[in-house]
């Protein structure tokens, strides 16, 4: 069984045990989140209009991070004209613990 979830504006596709990593969330580590689910399939399909009445998907907080660092660099010929910032996404590693119907 799967199911599709929304969280932070975006859709992923989680089985029970997966380890999903999600925009970051306002949850302590080894605390318990609940995720509304958008389609539920196993051996019957429900799809949501937008969410699936009574289906949630609980998961577990992991831990809290920062991703790889991405540098972004402008340049203009000719200007003198150099930037150079960097920046690093948080994000939440969540553990899914059941997806009940």
């Amino acid at each position: 069984m799967f199911a599709i979830i929304v969280s932070g504006g975006k859709q992923y596709r989680v089985q029970e045990g997966d380890v999903v990593r999600l925009e970051k969330l306002e949850a302590d580590a080894g605390a318990t989140v609940e995720f509304p689910v958008l389609v539920l399939a196993g051996d019957s399909v429900a799809v949501g209009t937008p969410r699936v009445e009574g289906a949630v998907v609980s998961g577990e907080v992991v831990h809290h991070g920062r991703g790889k660092k991405l540098h972004i660099r402008k340049f203009k010929a000719k200007a003198n004209y150099r930037r150079h910032m960097g920046h690093r996404q948080p994000y939440t590693d969540v553990r899914i613990t059941g997806i009940k119907a």
